[in-house]
C-alpha cells in the first residue's frame, strides 16, 4: 500500500492512542464525587485503557500500516530486520503529529473544567519531581529502556509467523497493560517518544526540558530488542499485523 496511506493511518492511531491513553489519564484517573469519594479508575484503568488502544487500532488499521503507533516500535522492527529504512521518517513523522493532534484535541476538552491547569501535568512523561512517584532519572531511564525492550520482544514474538495465528493484538494490548501498571508509579510510563511529546508539546518547560529521556530511553530498548530477537529466532517472517503503543 502506498506509503501517504499508511502514514495516514498511523496518524489516525496515534491520535487515538494518546487522545484514549492520556485521556484516560487526565480526565478519568481521579474523579471525586461528594458524599460518594473516589469514582475515578486509577492506575489499573489507565494502564487498561492504554492497552485498549493499541488492541482496537490492532482491528482497525493493522492491516494498512501495521498499527506501530510508537516510534521505538518502528525502529525495533527495523533493527529485527521485519521494516524497511526507508519508511521509518515517514511512519515516525506521522506518529509524532498524530500525538500533537491527540493531545491537542484532549486539551481542548480537559481545559473546559473549571480549575484546569496544565502545571498538573496532563499525563506528561517525567522524573524526579515530576515523576508520580519522585523517582530518579536513573531509575526512570532504566525502566523505561527495560519496558520498552520486553514490548518490543512480545510484539516481535507475537506477530511472527510461527506464533499462534490470531492472538497478535490481545498479546501485544495485554503486554501494554501491564507494562503500564509497572512503569506509572516511575515516569507515568512512555515506552513511545511520540504518546511522550503529543502532552509535552502544552505543557512546555519542564516537560520539554525532560522530553530528551522519553527519545532516549524507549529507542535504545527497543533497538536492542530488535537485535536481540532477530539473534535468537533468526530470520522471521511477519505473519500477522505488526502493533505497538
Amino acid at each position: 500500500m502506498h506509503i501517504g496511506k499508511r502514514a495516514t493511518a498511523e496518524f489516525i492511531g496515534t491520535f487515538w492512542l494518546v487522545f484514549g491513553g492520556c485521556g484516560s489519564a487526565v480526565l478519568a484517573a481521579a474523579f471525586p464525587k461528594e458524599g460518594v469519594g473516589n469514582l475515578g479508575i486509577g492506575f489499573v484503568g489507565v494502564s487498561l485503557a492504554f492497552g485498549l488502544t493499541v488492541l482496537t487500532m490492532a482491528y482497525a488499521i493493522g492491516h494498512i500500516s501495521g498499527c506501530h503507533l510508537n516510534p521505538a516500535v518502528s525502529v525495533g522492527l527495523w533493527a529485527g530486520r521485519r521494516f524497511p529504512a526507508s519508511d521509518l521518517l515517514p511512519y515516525i513523522g506521522a506518529q509524532v503529529l498524530g500525538g500533537i493532534a491527540g493531545a491537542g484535541a484532549l486539551y481542548l476538552i480537559a481545559s473546559g473544567k473549571p480549575g484546569f491547569r496544565l502545571m498538573d501535568g496532563f499525563a506528561a512523561n517525567g522524573y524526579e519531581t515530576h515523576s508520580p512517584g519522585h523517582y530518579s532519572l536513573m531509575a526512570a531511564l532504566i525502566v523505561e529502556i527495560v519496558l520498552t525492550f520486553m514490548f518490543l520482544i512480545i510484539i516481535l514474538g507475537s506477530t511472527e509467523g510461527r506464533a499462534p495465528k490470531g492472538f497478535a493484538p490481545i498479546a501485544i494490548g495485554f503486554g501494554l497493560t501491564l507494562i503500564h501498571l509497572i512503569g506509572i508509579p516511575v515516569t507515568n510510563l512512555s515506552v513511545n517518544p511520540a504518546r511522550s511529546t503529543g502532552p509535552a508539546v502544552f505543557v512546555g518547560g519542564w516537560a520539554l526540558s525532560q522530553l530528551w529521556l522519553f527519545w532516549l530511553a524507549p529507542i535504545v530498548g527497543a533497538a536492542l530488542a530488535g537485535a536481540a530477537y532477530h539473534a535468537l529466532a533468526g530470520e522471521g517472517k511477519a505473519e500477522e499485523p505488526i502493533v505497538g503503543d
